[in-house]
């Protein structure tokens, strides 16, 4: 994990959509990096016959944002045909706006109700012709294209977005647009889109035989016509695993985002991820901020502070790789969807490895479930793995649940959630400490916090931490104001208080009572 906690982080506009991209993958019922494989197909496509540096870098970014709004509909489109993912994973194999793409909708309508609510949505298509399914597409264009906006992305980007469902031939959404109406930059998207599922599935000769199939319906016959001269060069040379390396060297204006403004697209993303299901509007700010209120009550410095606001941002990311049959289910859920909704801390551990400047507060973020017991998920991690940062989010989390209202259940009252979160801190699941810093920064009062563990002081917790992570006395002494002697006599004394005489029994003691901010070493 690179650098220190608060050390300043920047990443580039394309690494924070390509996150999102990769939920979308999984939204899409595709495997990750479908996209940015994608992207690669059209920004090296768009090279390759001769279009203007402005095309490129249009086409770039069109093919990592115009999917990511996907989502945005899962409720309802779930509660039409059932498993959302599932759903759109079919859908690659007809084309949009086709008479085809209608049967499949409609054998697909009601899939998770009884006969009588599969002959009512079924009967609904059929009679509107898919209507509810164009307002699905203009919903996902309309959100995907205020994502855009937050991001500072270009007008003409955003008007690409808008036509992200025509057709060449005018039978898309919106109805009417057609050929050369289009963006030549969504013409290639759409394109590229088709291409990389066949190409992953059914081999080169498959992806150019669905462009010659779509050829003058969905898609530009000229770009067809171009694509199958290049094509197969084009698709022999894509990474033979992942393309994530390739995606970020091939960005035509790397644009980097920090302080501030990394914050507000962190934002922007937690708000999009939030759109999965309606009962999770708001949660990951919420949580965020609530997680970092507790950590400045805790006393936590500013840099670690924003690790905590930022994981709380992000835990979420990986949601969208869990159909909203599950997340939305008003009854009980079995064993198996229990089982897929621990997934999503996975799916968001992997999304996050991919941006390494993020390292401190992906790995937080993907530890917001993990419990000091080992009952958490995804990784059954406990206490001695858990540094503070991640109790203080895993409390903020649980608190945010519980006042959140679920399919299954109404939201519980503040006081009624102090009182379960308590509970948890008793049953050795959540962190007491972090869990009265979590009820203090939601207006309950609070108990009186108990001194250290074994008696230490505020000033040896300190050393203790920077001890734990292989500080020598040193750079204990420099980091804390202090002389390196003075720090000396503070080491001494914490080994007599918790009866050990080895860093290697300080950092073990740290961590088992969550005393370490992160378990990263110090450089130097």
């Amino acid at each position: 994990m690179p650098g220190t906690v608060g050390e300043p982080v920047t990443i580039s506009v394309a690494e924070l959509v390509g996150m999102l991209s990769l939920a979308a993958d999984l939204g899409l019922g595709q495997p990750m990096e479908h996209l940015a494989r994608s992207c690669l197909i059209a920004t090296r496509f768009a090279g390759r016959i001769g279009l203007s540096d402005d095309d490129i870098a249009t086409t770039y970014s069109l093919a990592l944002l115009a999917w990511v709004g996907c989502t945005a509909d899962s409720h309802e489109t779930s509660a039409r045909f059932g498993d959302d993912i599932a759903l759109r994973a079919g859908v690659y194999d007809v084309e949009i706006g086709s008479p085809p793409m209608l049967g499949y909708l409609v054998r697909r309508a009601g899939s998770h109700g009884s006969v009588l609510h599969r002959a009512r949505v079924a009967g609904g298509l059929i009679a509107t012709m898919g209507r509810v399914v164009q307002d699905s597409l203009v919903a996902h264009c309309q959100v995907t294209g205020q994502l855009a906006t937050r991001l500072g992305m270009s007008e003409r980007l955003c008007r690409c977005i808008g036509q992200t469902f025509t057709r060449w031939d005018g039978r898309g959404s919106p109805t009417g647009v057609r050929g050369t109406e289009i963006d030549v930059a969504t013409r290639i998207v759409r394109l590229a889109d088709v291409v990389e599922v066949h190409h992953r599935t059914g081999g080169v000769d498959a992806a150019l035989d669905v462009t010659r199939r779509r050829r003058g319906s969905t898609l530009d016959p000229d770009i067809v016509d171009a694509f199958v001269r290049h094509g197969r060069d084009l698709l022999d040379g894509l990474p033979a695993e992942s393309s994530w390396s390739e995606l970020l060297a091939a960005d035509p204006a790397p644009r980097p985002l920090s302080g501030t403004s990394l914050d507000a697209g962190l934002e922007a993303v937690a708000d999009f991820v939030d759109l999965k299901s309606p009962y999770f509007a708001g949660r990951s700010r919420g949580v965020a901020d609530l997680a970092a209120a507790a950590a400045r009550r805790t006393g936590m410095p500013p840099g670690e502070v924003v690790v905590v606001r930022r994981a709380g941002l992000l835990h979420g990311l990986g949601r969208s790789g869990v159909p909203n049959t599950i997340w939305d289910k008003p009854g009980p859920l079995t064993d198996v969807e229990r089982e897929r909704v621990e997934l999503h801390s996975y799916y968001t551990d992997r999304m996050l490895r991919r941006v390494p400047a993020l390292g401190h507060a992906a790995a937080v973020a993907a530890m917001a479930h993990e419990r000091l017991d080992g009952s958490g998920y995804h990784r059954g991690l406990t206490a001695t793995s858990i540094p503070s940062t991640a109790r203080l989010l895993g409390a903020a989390g649980s608190y945010h649940a519980m006042i959140e209202v679920r399919p299954h259940r109404a939201a519980l009252t503040p006081p009624a959630a102090a009182a379960a979160l308590r509970g948890e801190a008793a049953a050795g699941r959540l962190d007491p400490a972090a869990v009265e810093a979590v009820l203090g920064s939601a207006g309950h009062h609070t108990r009186r916090p108990s001194a250290g563990p074994r008696g230490l002081t505020a000033r040896e917790m300190q050393v203790l931490e920077l001890l734990a992570r292989a500080a020598t006395t040193r750079r204990i002494g420099e980091e804390l104001g202090i002389s390196p002697k003075t720090a000396g006599n503070h080491i001494e004394r914490i080994y007599s208080k918790i009866g050990t005489s080895t860093r290697a029994g300080a950092a073990l003691f740290a961590m088992q009572h969550g005393l370490l901010a992160t378990l990263e070493p110090l450089d130097g």
